[in-house]
């Protein structure tokens, strides 16, 4: 927290990031005025109200045609069949696509994750990525004229109309990083959250019969397995913090999972508990960056896909939970979970 608080100290810009090289200069690496700009051009699309009147419908009409197509099946992995269409599908709506589908902003998403980390410059990874990158802009510039003349909720209609509205470039930039980090955010959460519950059989009961406790329940499953575990920053001048003698122009990670889990904050930190003690975390971030897109996971995962699938398969459980594999650092999350219930 006092790291986001000082950002003329710990700056967010970094002129040598690969994320700059790979998806533009986001406004993920700007401070001050410039981020505060392009943020504010974003936002109308994601505040609670827009999410509550436009995007809540939208969603469930995703998760009604996802689950209609494996319900009756009685087993499935649910990284597969709800996480990743979901996360995906969703996505695009509300950025303004109109003819992407899901395992294309998958694959978009990875590659530029991809790239993004490629410090051993392995060509095909930058291939990928900047071939992602090059499909992205060329989406946009399909549906742009639309969003023009057409003002509607999405991002890309917000960033058109706002005050200061952006330049291609800037849509380009802001696009792909919302690509970047919006596909694998509620798609881990989903799972994350399901995770937690079949694995505690005696909480989930209390949130069944309690719905007020669905909203706890994301925030603690996004807690113990935060879906961007660390995240960077550039020192811009020599500072001594918390003891430590840090020198301009280093690079530190905010490592928010091990934050998420500091024994000296939370009781057995490392547990999935839907009733521990009432604490803020650190999975959305904190100051000038906190995540733009909070509030649609909030809804998302912990209002609709997760207390609704509880509900539409009976006897939700685990298949083997040998087979479950959370994985990632950076991006963390389960990549498998096989699951049963009855038809």
């Amino acid at each position: 927290m006092a790291i986001e608080r000082d950002p003329e100290t710990f700056s967010s810009e970094n002129p040598q990031s690969l994320v700059n090289k790979v998806m533009g200069y986001t406004m993920m690496r700007k401070d001050g005025d410039a981020h505060a700009a392009e943020r504010k051009a974003v936002e109308p699309a994601l505040r609670p109200g827009a999410v509550k009147s436009c995007w809540a419908p939208r969603f469930e009409a995703i998760f009604e045609e996802l689950v209609k197509g494996f319900e009756l099946d009685g087993e499935a992995d649910l990284f597969d069949a709800i996480a990743a269409p979901m996360a995906g599908r969703a996505l695009a709506e509300v950025l303004g696509f109109q003819d992407v589908e899901w395992q294309t902003m998958a694959r978009w998403s990875q590659s530029m994750i991809d790239g993004a980390g490629n410090y051993s410059n392995d060509p095909e990874i930058s291939r990928l990525a900047m071939g992602a990158a090059r499909e992205v802009e060329e989406a946009i510039d399909r549906v742009l004229p639309y969003h023009h003349d057409n003002p509607n909720n999405s991002v890309l209609s917000s960033m058109v109309h706002a005050d200061q509205p952006h330049a291609r470039g800037q849509i380009y930039a802001n696009i792909n990083v919302a690509i970047g980090g919006g596909v694998n955010e509620p798609r881990d959460s989903i799972l994350t959250m399901i995770l937690g519950l079949l694995e505690n059989p005696v909480q989930l009961e209390r949130v069944k019969t309690d719905p007020n406790l669905w909203p706890s329940a994301f925030e603690e499953a996004v807690r113990w397995i935060s879906p961007i575990g660390m995240y960077p920053r550039r020192v811009t001048k020599d500072v001594v913090f918390s003891g430590v003698k840090l020198k301009e122009g280093q690079q530190i990670g905010l490592c928010v999972s091990a934050a998420n889990r500091d024994a000296s904050r939370y009781e057995n930190a490392d547990r999935f508990d839907v009733f521990r003690e009432k604490k803020s975390h650190l999975a959305f971030g904190a100051g000038s960056h906190f995540c733009a897109g909070t509030w649609i996971s909030r809804h998302m995962v912990g209002r609709l896909v997760v207390p609704k699938l509880f509900e539409r398969l009976p006897n939700l459980r685990l298949k083997n939970r040998n087979n479950v594999e959370v994985r990632g650092w950076v991006f963390r999350g389960p990549t498998t979970l096989p699951v049963t219930w009855d038809t």
